[in-house]
């Protein structure tokens, strides 16, 4: 059995083929359309699909996966044996949703807290029963950078570069070092709370910016709690085709 894993986001695709719960092939595109999604129907010879999507103008992809595979649409209705308690569940985003079911599938004995840090950066723990009660939403790296030239008169537009200095020496790198060391100490700041709540708490990163907060973490207290697992999302997503 193969299985199509699509989780389609404000700027980019995202995809992944699974055979069962192995990894096969993944990868990520500015759009998907019929020409490469054939493409993955034929070469993996797929029988189940999923699609998590952020736009509701999907409809010829779905009407060719349903043609060709057992599919199914992603929404918060979909749990895939996780007690969601969120008290708006209809508003949740789907990658988070994803993501908890995803760390779930991958330690379901264990208290975790996944942190996808990408446009926004987002904690949401699931404890070692299966149970998802709400998690916490902040701006991502770049979003800060973006916030501080859009919303004053003078300081620049500044690209997100790897900073590494403790403070600044002009304009742009105090506005890198404020962005940078000051997300990481939220990081930090964040998973110290949750480990006060949650026995055990072990940590997943990931998102297009995973890498840089697992260099600043992977020295720390946290190491050993501590797991980069970039397809964390597509693996949720391939637990609810699993369940099924």
């Amino acid at each position: 059995m193969a299985h199509l894993v699509i989780d389609i986001g404000n700027s980019r695709t995202k995809f992944a083929v699974f055979h069962r719960r192995k990894l096969a092939e993944s990868g990520k595109i500015e759009k998907l359309d019929t020409v490469q999604l054939n493409r993955l129907l034929d070469n993996h010879k797929i029988t189940h699909s999923i699609i998590s999507s952020v736009n509701d103008e999907i409809s010829i992809l779905e009407e060719l996966l349903k043609e060709q595979t057992k599919y199914i649409r992603f929404s918060a209705s979909v749990n895939a044996g996780v007690i969601n308690k969120y008290k708006s569940p209809e508003t949740l985003g789907l990658d988070r949703l994803a993501g908890v079911i995803g760390a779930k599938s991958l330690f379901p004995d264990t208290n975790c807290l996944v942190i996808d840090a990408g446009t926004c950066i987002t904690y949401d723990a699931i404890d070692n029963a299966g149970v998802y009660e709400g998690g916490s939403i902040s701006p991502g790296l770049k979003m800060r950078l973006k916030a501080m030239h859009k919303f004053t008169g003078r300081l620049p537009d500044v690209e997100l570069s790897d900073y590494v200095d403790w403070r600044g020496y002009d304009t742009p790198s105090a506005m890198l070092s404020g962005v940078l060391n000051g997300c990481t100490e939220e990081v930090r700041g964040m998973i110290e709370n949750y480990r006060s709540r949650y026995p055990g708490l072990l940590v997943i990163l990931c998102g297009g910016d995973a890498i840089f907060f697992d260099t600043r973490l992977k020295n720390s207290i946290f190491a050993h709690t501590l797991k980069t697992e970039p397809d964390l999302v597509l693996i949720g997503l391939n637990e609810v085709i699993e369940q099924q």
